[in-house]
């Protein structure tokens, strides 16, 4: 059995995050692979082990709000990073996996620098709107930005990927999000998971093959929500003509 963390499910959970994790169970219960979900927040006790964890998106005063509950759960998700456990970080969740985020009126909030030396600064403009982003392991991957934060990476971790179309971690860079291990920093909201199963697939053939050694993970008819992804696509390079 595969065991899903949903991390602060009801302090980070904005910009219609929570579909990454329906799209998950669909891609599980089509697999027949069984699982749990596990919603943890502010309070609850952390499981002892985690095959999946998938956190979302949260305004400001939300991640202050996380802050002491996340500084204390911090050792068991460095530990389930260094073992190789899967994650996927949404927004404000992506930037408390960093060093640290800036607020507006100078406050840090301090991250888990698991995205080592990765750092946020709340910018003047929120950079807003549909957006391709171009990687070598899952091609074009779509979703929606929407963020004042302006996430700077360190060399210690590459990006999730590189801007075609919209803004990502800045507004001077061409990268988006940050990937580490089998961890997944982004800002795409949309979800993510139902617009790209390239992603969703590699979670669950990651947690499988850090589960049980290397799964003999069959592949799905990803057709439908290929094409969807591919219309997506076109649709953004003809915007900016």
């Amino acid at each position: 059995m595969l065991k899903i963390v949903w991390l602060y499910w009801k302090s980070m959970n904005i910009y219609g995050d929570y579909g990454n994790i329906l799209a998950l169970e669909k891609q599980l219960k089509i697999h027949g692979l069984k699982y749990q979900i596990i919603r943890y927040d502010i309070g609850d006790k952390f499981p002892k082990d985690a095959d999946i964890v998938i956190g979302g998106g949260g305004q400001d005063s939300s991640q202050n709000k996380i802050q002491d509950d996340l500084m204390a759960i911090a050792p068991k998700l460095i530990e389930l990073a260094k073992k190789g456990v899967p994650m996927l970080m949404i927004c404000g969740m992506y930037q408390l996996f960093g060093n640290y985020f800036e607020t507006s009126n100078g406050e840090k909030i301090k991250g888990l620098n698991i995205l080592e030396g990765v750092k946020t600064v709340a910018g003047d403009e929120r950079l807003i709107g549909n957006i391709v982003v171009k990687d070598d392991r899952f091609g074009d991957v779509v979703g929606y930005e929407n963020h004042s934060g302006q996430t700077y990476l360190s060399g210690k971790v590459k990006p999730f990927g590189k801007v075609k179309n919209g803004c990502g971690n800045n507004m001077t860079g061409s990268s988006e999000g940050a990937i580490y291990k089998n961890i997944i920093g982004t800002y795409l909201h949309g979800p993510i998971l139902p617009k790209n199963p390239n992603v969703t697939d590699y979670l669950i053939k990651a947690a499988l093959d850090n589960k049980y050694g290397t799964y003999d993970f069959i592949e799905l008819n990803n057709d439908i929500e290929l094409n969807a992804n591919k219309h997506m696509v076109e649709l953004l390079k003809k915007s900016i003509k």
